[in-house]
Parts: C-alpha cells; sequence; structure tokens
C-alpha cells in the first residue's frame, strides 16, 4: 500500500473543519498540522479530530516545520495565491476552497504556478462532486439550446455566522464567494463560451468595510445564446423566502432541483442545506394534437445526497487521485479561472454601471 500523502491543513471555518475531518477519515492521507489564526478555533478542530496534531499560527513556519506533500488551503480568500503559490514553490500540491483567489489576477497566477511546477492543484467546486448535482447537469443538456438558467443561495445570517460573513467580505462580496459556483455550473451546462456579463449589487449594512456590499446579483450570456442569473446575500436582513432556486429551461422543458430539507424548511444558515437535493422536478413542453401536454411532469430521485460533510470527503478521494494517478487537471484550472472572470465582471459591471464584454 502506497505511503499516505502528508497534508497540512489551513483554516478551521465550516469547510476547513470538513476538510479536516475527511483526511482524518481516510487512509490515503496524514494530517501532519493545524494552521490557524485563531489558538481557540484550532485547539476545538484538534479536539474534534482526537487531539494530538501540531499546531501552528503561522502558515509559513509550518510549512517549513512538517514539509508537507500537500495543503489544503480553506482560510480567507485573500490568503489564497499567497499560500498556494508558497506551497506550490515548496514541491506540496495543493487544494483549495473557492474561489481560488481574490482577484482574476491571482488565480491566474496560481494556476500558471501549478502548470510551471507539476504539481496538482484541485479547487473546491463542491458541487462538481455531488451526484444529484450530476445529474442536475446532466437533464439540463437534455433541454435544447438555448438555456434559461436561474439559481440563488441567499443566506439569512447572525451571530458567528455574521461575524463570519463579515470577515469575508473585507476582501469578497457574496456574488464572488459564492458565484463561482454556480457559474461553473452554468459553464458545464452550455458547453459554451460566456461573452458578456452584467451585475447589480446593495449596501444593506453599515458594519461592511467601505464601498462593500452583502447583495449581489449577476446576469451571463453565452456564445449559444443561453443566459443565466445567480443571486446572493449574506447578513441578518436576509429574507428565508425563495433562498434557494436551482432552475433550467430550454425549449424541451425544464428541470428543477427539489430542495433538501434545510431549504425546505426555510433555514437559510443550513450548510447540509446549501447542497441539498431530494429530487429533481423534470417538466416536457411537448404537446399533443389535443394541445394539452403529451407527458406528465416527473419527480427524478436523486443517487444520493452525502450531505455537506460527505461531499468534501469526495473532493479529498478526487484530491488524492488526482496526485496519485498524475491527473491532468488543465482544463479543471481553467475553469476556475474561467468562473472567477465571470464573477469579477459582475462586479465591475455594477460599480461601473455598465455590461462587460469577456
Amino acid at each position: 500500500m502506497a505511503s499516505p500523502i502528508r497534508i497540512l491543513c489551513v483554516g478551521a471555518g465550516h469547510m476547513g473543519r470538513s476538510h479536516a475531518l475527511a483526511y482524518h477519515k481516510l487512509p490515503g492521507f496524514q494530517i501532519v498540522g493545524l494552521v490557524t489564526r485563531s489558538a481557540a478555533s484550532r485547539a476545538k478542530l484538534n479536539q474534534e479530530l482526537g487531539g494530538g496534531y501540531p499546531e501552528f499560527s503561522d502558515f509559513h513556519e509550518a510549512l517549513q516545520a512538517t514539509k508537507p506533500d500537500a495543503v489544503s488551503i480553506s482560510s480567507y480568500p485573500d490568503t489564497h495565491a499567497e499560500y498556494t503559490i508558497a506551497a506550490l514553490e515548496a514541491g506540496c500540491h495543493a487544494f483549495v476552497e473557492k474561489p481560488l483567489a481574490a482577484s482574476v489576477a491571482e488565480a491566474e497566477q496560481i494556476a500558471a504556478k501549478a502548470k510551471s511546477t507539476g504539481r496538482k492543484v484541485v479547487i473546491g467546486y463542491i458541487l462538481r462532486h455531488h451526484p444529484a448535482w450530476t445529474q442536475f447537469i446532466a437533464e439540463a443538456q437534455k433541454l435544447g439550446k438555448p438555456l434559461v438558467m436561474r439559481m440563488n443561495l441567499n443566506q439569512q445570517s447572525s451571530g458567528d455566522n455574521w461575524k463570519t460573513h463579515r470577515a469575508l467580505m473585507q476582501t469578497c462580496s457574496p456574488i464572488v464567494d459564492c458565484g463561482v459556483h454556480y457559474v461553473d455550473i452554468m459553464c458545464l451546462m452550455t458547453g459554451s463560451r460566456p461573452v458578456r456579463v452584467s451585475g447589480i449589487g446593495a449596501r444593506l449594512s453599515d458594519e461592511l468595510p467601505a464601498g462593500m456590499v452583502n447583495y449581489g446579483q449577476l446576469q451571463v450570456t453565452f456564445a449559444d445564446g443561453s443566459v443565466g442569473w445567480y443571486e446572493a446575500g449574506w447578513g441578518p436582513m436576509m429574507s428565508e423566502e425563495a433562498f434557494f432556486v436551482k432552475d433550467v429551461v430550454g425549449p424541451k422543458g425544464s428541470v428543477t432541483i427539489v430542495a433538501g430539507k434545510g431549504a425546505q424548511e426555510g433555514n437559510s444558515a443550513d450548510v447540509d442545506g446549501h447542497t441539498g437535493a431530494q429530487a429533481l422536478k423534470v417538466h416536457h413542453s411537448a404537446l399533443g394534437a389535443d394541445g394539452k401536454f403529451s407527458k406528465p411532469d416527473q419527480l427524478v430521485p436523486t443517487e444520493a445526497d452525502p450531505g455537506h460533510d460527505g461531499l468534501c470527503e469526495r473532493e479529498q478521494v478526487y484530491f488524492e487521485k488526482a496526485i496519485r494517478e498524475n491527473l491532468d487537471l488543465t482544463a479543471h484550472l481553467d475553469d476556475a479561472v474561467n468562473s472567477m472572470r465571470i464573477v469579477a465582471a459582475a462586479d465591475q459591471s455594477f460599480r461601473e454601471g455598465r455590461t462587460i464584454n469577456l
């Protein structure tokens, strides 16, 4: 049996915790250290993992001390480029939470460094590893062209969740942080090139940094005529109604994700509810000779709903596979930069009051 991949874990928030749990469970990995700025958060995570893992407050010190084979970066987006490039230069592979970086330029730097060093970089696009979302993409591709893609994920947050959101918004708006997931899905559904983007935004709290907005929506047009919108808002003022919309329409009908339990119960703070899917509702547009629908709507059961921690484990299984089997991740990196380019254009569009041609 191959030796486990020695991995340094950075970050102990929702994503960092779930990834660390996966590494702790999977025999293909061995955690060599936990890195967070907060002593309390890494001690809490270490305890949950059974204790015994070395703890660090500084990433660069940890990288030098542990000399890992790989790093897992789930810190705030403004650190992603610095940490990932340092890891790659040290000969490590890297798993990086989305968004890949805080800017398109930094995302391009990471992609270029990965290619030049030959190290593997996997980005945390969790929806790519969800069986229900794989089905969702496949059903959408049966609807003909153009597609109309409608998606959102708003989060009503308070307490520690609002504190985390405010920290994220020191450098990154919700439409950028979360939007990369959904425009990535849109690109997979259409298989087409995005050509222009428009964006709107609103500042709904005085607790944010100057110039930052906590609500945004983007609209993207593709070369094949497909269009899509995505909406994201964070904060104690956000509505719990209609915060989970995942719906695609095409000439032949439509397909919609029937939300998981958390979304159905009106709990936008439920992390499992963000990806949950009980079924797909498929509608057929074909009409019979009597002018009525020739096929009834279908509820298609989803293959599995692994939950948040289960999805993170699936991501790490893929990360290990990419390393051990020397997978070509060129398209994976290019897709991540492309989705970053779309959400950054939406932010630019809002700030400059104009449509951005890509």
